[in-house]
């Protein structure tokens, strides 16, 4: 069996905060032996905005890793730590290579989105902008429960709560991240890839 570049024992053990919403995060979640080659593998993601995973060219080392954020063993273990059952859900995968100063507003997820599954892929993150914060209030940026700075192999996981509110301060310039959703049903899939494909080629067409 081929070893995952993922570390599933990591979230297995990862401490859970409830309040007010359930999240947890795990440093160097990707492992640092398969770091190289994702990133040497990395889909070329030029235009700010989210592009469906379908929607873009990658090398192996790149597919294998998405392939184990959608298989069973890390299902299990997030379903485990937030005491849902995912295996039933499917999953949606999009990528970000790049943030635009109209970035990173003060929303929650769509209602669809049942978990969220945030992993940054940055190498050490040194600006002070394009952290992402979990926050207590939908209008509030410095309202922070936690702070998600993007460095290299950083996982963050919640649920997708109806106050489960979260943003971060403008940011201009590559900041790559990879959101996997677990939502309600195949329609949703194929609802939100469309939305996206088509938000994606507008801005491919005025740039940034």
């Amino acid at each position: 069996m081929t070893a995952l570049p993922i570390d599933v024992d990591a979230v297995k053990a990862a401490a859970v905060t409830r309040e007010p919403f359930p999240y947890f995060m795990v440093p160097g979640f990707v492992k640092r032996e398969a770091l190289d080659a994702i990133n040497a593998d990395f889909p070329a993601v030029t235009h700010a905005g989210s592009f469906p995973l379908p929607t873009l060219s990658y090398g192996p080392a790149f597919k294998a890793f998405m392939e184990s954020i959608q298989g069973p063993e890390f299902t299990a273990a997030v379903g485990e730590r937030l005491g849902l059952d995912l295996t039933v859900r499917p999953t949606m995968v999009t990528v970000r290579g790049i943030s635009a100063p109209r970035d990173g507003q003060i929303h929650t997820d769509s209602v669809t989105k049942l978990v969220t599954v945030l992993i940054y892929m940055n190498g050490k993150w040194e600006a002070p902008g394009g952290r992402l914060r979990l926050l207590r209030s939908p209008d509030n940026l410095n309202d922070v429960i936690a702070e998600v700075p993007p460095d290299e192999g950083t996982l963050l996981v919640f649920e997708n709560k109806p106050n489960a509110w979260h943003g971060f301060e403008a940011f201009d310039g590559p900041r790559r991240v990879i959101q996997l959703n677990w939502v309600t049903n195949g329609r949703v899939v194929w609802w939100e890839q469309t939305r996206h494909k088509v938000s994606a080629f507008f801005k491919s067409l005025r740039g940034r």
